[in-house]
């Protein structure tokens, strides 16, 4: 991952908001989410929802598919350990020190 994908990425975790929904979606799996079951789990207007989710699509941390009228959400698992391998990358200056290791992606689904 590049600088600029991490900052865009960070970014766009760096609110409330965008943080639950990313969480709520990583939780959901593969599956994903529907935009109205995400909007009443975190207790967020439909607009402001939908604002949130594209600021996160385009930091490219989720995906969205339409099904007809409706929006499926997921979780862009590449781009969320591709972030968590950028920010471990040298960790410990490459020390064999257990707390480290980060040999495996974050999930794999």
């Amino acid at each position: 991952m590049e600088t600029s994908n991490a900052i865009a990425a960070l970014t766009a975790l760096g609110h409330a908001t965008r943080l639950a929904a990313f969480r709520l979606l990583v939780e959901a799996g593969p599956a994903g989410r529907m935009a109205g079951d995400i909007a009443t789990a975190l207790r967020v207007p439909p607009a402001t929802l939908s604002f949130h989710l594209k600021e996160l699509v385009q930091a490219g941390l989720v995906e969205s598919e339409s099904q007809g009228r409706h929006v499926c959400y997921r979780a862009n698992f590449d781009a969320m350990n591709g972030l968590i391998e950028y920010l471990t990358h040298n960790c410990c200056a490459g020390s064999p020190d257990e707390r480290c290791a980060v040999s495996e992606p974050a999930c794999r689904c």
